[in-house]
């Protein structure tokens, strides 16, 4: 008898044991990937019926704030004074639906639950309002008005970001949604609205800018520039790369041309300046090769899902896999051949499988103009509570580092000179260095449309780059490369005339029934 319940007492113990280390690994080590978890109402459930705190721009315009609703059922309501503007950033934050966006990553500080406010709750225990905070955004409203009013009703994206800290001034996608319209206390309505968006083929939920993936077309040319650079065998001189029309890579008999039939070759600077597919396209698979072409876009950021402080984000694409190694190149020029060289080829010109978001090609730039150093990218700037004191700051963190200074100098040069006189002239702004690549992705192969690109920053001439941009007009009419430099760069050039002035900052007045904050 003794010995059954010796075995039981047992049993029970390492049931316990187990019991006991499950829940602190949910509560404790998985909490946060639980929290975030798509679908995961349970924060929202938390915090629905309560104060919450404001959100807003550097510049001091509100975009979310709290109301008393004044009725039966809940006592608080989500307000977005500034509709469809910001709305891929700020998010929702509803009952029904859950929460997004800046909402949803920054909710414990709006709602006063993170523990930099839960100890100042313990200090001042006869606050009968409780606390909440106010997130404070590094984007700016102006530059953000700037890059709606520029893209206009053209489906596409726009990111404008400083590369010397990470901070986003404007992430900016068409179509957009009204969140107001998602902001129902009783989910009903919210419910049948997101359906509604959720079926639209133009997708107004989806923030391109950070979460769709394009064929970037030549603006990867930076990152091929890059890569030869990086190995040692690309300078500012050598190689010059023979004038051609065309260039057919090994093992296929598809040639890669330049648009329009162009003939052009030479030095890293005059091919960068006149984007010529058949010298990139030789760079990448004969000077470089896939083992550097593929380590530095990765350096870069592809492959990796960028740390932005907001849900959703995607990593862009390159194919890492070109086959063994087949021998020398056959004129014996130098160079390998792969199984694959032909795919490589496509990629090292932007085309094949490579994929970005306009977000990546915005940090590629900016890495270029920031001495070869990505920071990781991010929205918010600080939280504050309700006396607008400072409660948190986001710091500036290194993310990737691809380039090291020289290396940076070398390909900044030439995209200076791409601008001076080259595709991307019309990104030109009088006083400031600026250095930019166009780029021309086609949709769909035998339609006479295609993606217009543009990448590019500009700062004082001489230090690192203020601001860096990256511009995608969708499917626009047309396949040339002049495409990117007539229909983006325009564009680009109004979003960092912006961003390089001082930013018009004021205090936010209190909005109607505003709670949560000054």
């Amino acid at each position: 008898m003794n010995v059954q319940i010796r075995r039981l007492a047992v049993g029970i113990l390492v049931l316990y044991s187990a019991l006991f280390v499950r829940l602190n690994v949910v509560q404790v080590y998985s909490a946060g990937d639980l929290n975030a978890r798509e679908g995961n109402n349970r924060q929202v459930l938390r915090d629905f019926d309560r104060p919450r705190g404001k959100i807003q721009t550097s510049d001091g315009t509100v975009l979310a704030f709290t109301t008393e609703t004044g009725g039966d059922g809940f006592e608080y309501q989500r307000n977005y004074p500034t509709g469809e503007l910001f709305a891929q950033v700020t998010g929702y934050f509803t009952l029904g639906l859950g929460s997004t966006g800046v909402e949803r990553s920054y909710g414990d500080d709006l709602s006063g639950q993170s523990g930099a406010f839960e100890l100042r709750a313990l200090t001042n225990l006869f606050d009968s309002e409780g606390t909440t905070g106010d997130v404070v955004l590094s984007m700016r409203n102006d530059v953000q008005e700037t890059a709606r009013d520029a893209l206009g009703d053209r489906r596409g994206s726009v990111v404008a970001l400083d590369p010397r800290t990470g901070e986003i001034l404007a992430l900016w996608s068409t179509p957009s949604y009204d969140p107001n319209l998602l902001v129902d206390s009783t989910g009903s309505e919210a419910i049948r609205v997101k359906t509604l968006l959720d079926e639209s083929p133009d997708k107004p939920l989806l923030a391109r800018s950070f979460r769709e993936l394009f064929a970037p077309g030549s603006t990867f040319k930076v990152v091929t520039a890059s890569a030869g650079v990086r190995s040692g065998a690309v300078t500012m001189d050598t190689p010059s790369y023979p004038q051609l029309t065309e260039w057919t890579p090994p093992g296929t008999t598809k040639a890669i041309r330049n648009f329009d039939g162009a003939l052009c070759g030479g030095p890293l600077d005059e091919i960068l300046r006149v984007s010529c597919n058949t010298s990139f396209a030789e760079m990448g698979a004969r000077t470089v090769g896939p083992d550097q072409l593929v380590e530095t876009a990765e350096d870069f950021g592809f492959g990796s899902k960028p740390p932005i402080d907001i849900p959703g984000a995607v990593a862009s694409e390159i194919p890492t896999d070109y086959g063994r190694p087949l021998g020398p190149f056959p004129d014996g020029e130098g160079g390998t051949v792969y199984e694959n060289t032909a795919g490589l080829a496509q990629v090292s010109i932007g085309q094949g499988d490579a994929r970005a978001t306009p977000l990546q090609m915005a940090m590629v730039a900016g890495a270029i103009g920031n001495g070869g150093i990505v920071m990781e990218p991010h929205v918010v700037a600080e939280v504050r509570d309700t006396e607008g004191d400072v409660v948190r700051e986001i710091e500036p963190a290194i993310w990737k580092r691809p380039l090291d200074q020289k290396q940076a100098a070398v390909v900044r040069t030439a995209m200076d000179g791409v601008v001076d006189d080259g595709t991307a002239e019309a990104l030109d702004i009088e006083g400031f260095e600026v250095g930019g690549k166009t780029g021309t992705a086609q949709t769909v192969a035998g339609e006479d449309r295609s993606h217009a690109w543009i990448v590019g920053y500009a700062g004082v001439e001489g230090e690192a780059a203020e601001v860096a941009v990256a511009v995608i007009v969708e499917a626009q009419q047309g396949i040339s490369e002049q495409t990117g430099g007539r229909v983006a760069a325009p564009i680009a050039q109004r979003v960092l005339r912006t961003a390089l002035n001082p930013a018009p900052v004021s205090a936010p007045g209190d909005l109607p029934g505003q709670l949560g904050g000054n």
